[in-house]
């Protein structure tokens, strides 16, 4: 684990902004899998007023257990109008480590309007013995390494398959929890539907089904997700992996217990 200088470099704020008078109003941007349990550990304080927001493409968004808004922001003066209504004093960036127009948004928002703001970002999946990993610097970039008569599963979601066109001649899959109403984008190819739970053991049964070649991941790290890694590891199958984009420069945190003792230290006692 990083030391605490290292996880919270940017935390220059002025002494009256480190610690504020009860209640303390926190909007947590939602996307990754830790967001549930951020979201519980907040509700556990009440001196926290936190709400939820989740910019989901589901059909059917996960509910925190929060008060909650779901959707785009509709650009930056919207968002800084909510920001305002809801006299949010710190934002808790718990989204997805590759959504990072929203990342920097709320970043560079926070510290234009006085906010504190944290980003939760969990650690980057790195190779094992016997991984056989190709990095990516982006998705287009897949084609320069996936062989021209591969089968190739995208375990990448809808909101960068365009990326992929790259792929196209290839027999593609593409992993999703909501079959979307539009048709696959390339031929030959189909969406795969699986709302999961993964374990090792099942994600190495439908890499068998479908008789898997090639493995598209990004880097979103994590233990929940990384079962797909070990089932391509302990397979042979090779993976194409995309590094994560460049993230801003604000305080971070690396676990959920990181993100709440950041949150008590805003608190009076």
């Amino acid at each position: 684990m990083a030391d605490a200088s290292s996880l919270f470099p940017s935390e220059r704020r002025s002494p009256d902004r480190q610690r504020r008078a009860n209640p303390f109003r926190v909007l947590l941007l939602a996307g990754a899998h830790e967001a549930r349990q951020i979201a519980f550990s907040l509700t556990r304080d009440p001196r926290i007023v936190p709400i939820a927001s989740l910019a989901r493409s589901e059909r059917s968004p996960t509910g925190l257990g929060l008060p909650s808004r779901i959707g785009g922001w509709g650009g930056r003066s919207a968002f800084v109008s909510y920001l305002k209504a809801k006299r949010i004093d710190g934002i808790i960036d718990a989204t997805h480590p590759f959504a990072t127009r929203i990342s920097h948004r709320a970043a560079e928002v926070a510290d234009a309007e006085r906010l504190d703001y944290i980003q939760f970002l969990r650690p980057a999946w790195r190779p094992k013995a016997d991984d056989r990993w190709v990095f990516l610097n982006r998705e287009e970039d897949a084609a320069r390494h996936v062989p021209a008569d591969a089968r190739v599963f995208l375990a990448t979601g809808l909101k960068r398959l365009d990326a992929f066109e790259g792929l196209a001649g290839r027999d593609i899959l593409c992993r999703v929890r909501d079959l979307p109403d539009d048709a696959f984008p390339y031929s030959p190819g189909r969406f795969v539907v699986d709302n999961g739970p993964r374990s090792i053991d099942s994600e190495m049964r439908l890499f068998e089904n479908l008789d898997v070649d090639w493995l598209v991941v990004r880097n979103s790290g994590g233990l929940e997700s990384r079962t797909k890694l070990d089932a391509a590891r302990e397979m042979g199958i090779p993976v194409a992996m995309v590094r994560r984009p460049p993230q801003p420069d604000a305080s971070r945190a690396e676990t959920v217990s990181e993100v709440i003792a950041w949150v008590r230290r805003r608190l009076l006692p």
